[in-house]
């Protein structure tokens, strides 16, 4: 099932969406050297230390703790000291961690940790622990193991202590042996982010959503505490759990975090619940579509396309696998796709041509993509895209999630896992031919001048078996349309680097979305991934 609705109001991402975006917000590169650390400010008063949790402590025990949390009412935490709430955006950005302070930089492990000052959005402090596994002790930062560049007096911040830290990223040698590259960043609510090898910076990922675009105001959990397992010599992963707390729920999360060509996640979430929510979104992404071949700008623009990603993918319990390309609404807009125990999903940039971006800066062709894959019974429910109209591509715009059927309950308690890959994915699976390219326009005669009522899709496809075909070969189309629109005609034509395109002229019959899907058949076997389309009256 495949559904569609709009919303008239927009959906705010709110300050923690913006938040999770300040450190990103420089043209960062692939290895690219830290700035030379001025000399450290005297030290400063210690602030008075987080707990150390009970002895011995696993992901079991931290479990316990946040179900016995979730019996009692909400605690609001407390927010870091005024001075640093008074900090401006630029002055946040110009006190950055020093990395000669960086946790395990004297051993010989694959890995460095990273902290981030916390002030101006980020308000409340987060507790970060270090430990074999079972035992943990706080780890405590001070203004000594920050910079402050110019036009910033360290001295000004040498008798501030600091309660905790916004957030903290971790290192390791992605792109080169002797470089320690940015591999992953945990930063402002339950966002995070990583990447790939040779991708930079763009989606982000959520613990988890509670009542994103629905009538019920949005909350954003938060990662109040982090337990971090000081790596060994020779590991290749990191391993973190993570506390989670909101006025709705409270969460247990482990993460196990490989570094690769495709960096991998693999996520344990328990959640604990103290009131009822309208809507869960599991392994929430977020991400940016500004304007794509098929959606283009209403304003002038050199670039071609601006986008973090470029398509939504769901690959079904059948083996179908659907292609959702994003979409700048004029207006709020929701898809909903049910499903029982996906395969996959994920927000995916498919498009590494640059010629179609022209961006030196941001580099829209290297931003990551990031699949969801779900371990063990996921049950009934669907994948839900919401996409948000924005003026700005420094606006995180799309958020694709997991919904159960059952929304939670007072009491209820939800266990999931799955599998999260960040990087350059490759396009082929399973022998099926895959989108790479959609086009709209008026449809009718290019060289008539009559009024036209019609719209063309064009939908190129690569790959496959499909890629064998001879040149007079042609496979068969199979299009369906939503009962609002008749289909004029359909098409399918070789193109010239080899691959196949789908061509697609419809009428509306009224003013609602059109929703339409498209594939290639050959001997009455399915030889591509289903295209979707939502055509609103707007485009």
């Amino acid at each position: 099932m495949i559904e569609f609705r709009f919303v008239t109001r927009r959906l705010a991402l709110k300050a923690a969406l913006g938040a999770s975006m300040l450190p990103f917000m420089g043209g960062l590169s692939v290895a690219q050297e830290p700035p030379a650390a001025p000399p450290a400010p005297p030290p400063a008063p210690a602030p008075e230390a987080a707990p150390a949790p009970p002895q011995p402590f696993d992901f079991e025990a931290l479990s316990a703790r946040m179900a016995e949390r979730a019996k009692a009412p909400y605690q609001t935490p407390q927010e870091v000291p005024q001075e640093l709430l008074d900090l401006t955006y630029d002055e946040l950005r110009s006190i950055r961690f020093r990395p000669d302070h960086a946790l395990w930089r004297e051993q010989p492990v694959n890995f460095q940790l990273h902290a981030f000052y916390p002030g101006f959005l980020f308000r409340t402090a987060v507790h970060l622990f270090v430990g074999d596994g079972t035992t943990f002790q706080p780890a405590n930062f001070g203004p000594a193991d920050f910079s402050y560049d110019p036009p910033l007096d360290p001295a000004r911040f040498q008798n501030i202590p600091l309660p905790g830290i916004a957030g903290f990223r971790i290192h390791s040698p992605l792109e080169r042996p002797d470089y320690f590259d940015e591999l992953v960043t945990f930063l402002g609510a339950s966002y995070f982010r990583a990447l790939g090898m040779g991708s930079r910076y763009g989606l982000s990922a959520r613990g988890i959503a509670i009542n994103t675009a629905t009538g019920t105001p949005e909350e954003f959990p938060s990662f109040t505490a982090f337990y971090v397992t000081t790596p060994k010599p020779g590991d290749k992963h990191v391993s973190i759990m993570a506390e989670l707390d909101s006025p709705s729920l409270t969460g247990a999360y482990a993460f196990r975090i490989e570094p690769g060509p495709q960096t991998v996640m693999d996520v344990t979430c328990r959640l604990y619940f103290r009131n009822a929510v309208e809507r869960l979104g599991v392994a929430p992404l977020t991400s940016m579509f500004h304007f794509g071949e098929n959606d283009p700008p209403d304003r002038d623009d050199f670039r071609p396309e601006v986008h973090d990603s470029d398509g939504l993918v769901i690959e079904r319990s059948n083996g179908e696998r659907f292609w959702r390309p994003l979409k700048n609404p004029k207006q709020l807009s929701l898809s909903v796709i049910g499903e029982t125990s996906p395969r996959a999903f994920g927000l995916l940039q498919r498009d590494r041509d640059f010629s179609h971006y022209e961006d030196l800066e941001s580099r829209y062709d290297l931003r990551p993509s990031l699949m969801i894959e779900p371990v063990g019974e996921w049950g009934k429910g669907s994948v839900l895209l919401v996409e948000i109209p924005t003026d700005l591509e420094t606006n995180d715009n799309i958020a694709a999630f997991w919904v159960p059927e059952n929304a939670p309950q007072p009491g209820s308690t939800y266990e999931f896992r799955y599998r999260m890959s960040w990087g350059m994915h490759s396009q082929e699976t399973d022998g099926l031919a895959y989108v790479t390219g959609t086009y709209a326009g008026l449809g009718g005669n290019s060289g008539s001048s009559d009024p036209v009522n019609t719209r063309r899709f064009a939908v190129n496809f690569a790959g496959g078996t499909l890629a064998n075909l001879p040149n007079d070969a042609r496979p068969d189309p199979v299009v369906s349309l939503s009962d609002n629109a008749r289909l004029h005609f359909t098409n399918v034509d070789r193109l010239p680097d080899g691959g196949w395109r789908l061509t697609v002229e419809l009428e509306r019959t009224d003013s609602g979305p059109v929703e339409i899907s498209g594939k290639l058949s050959m001997l009455q076997r399915i030889q591509t991934e289903t295209w979707l389309y939502q055509w609103t009256e707007e485009q």
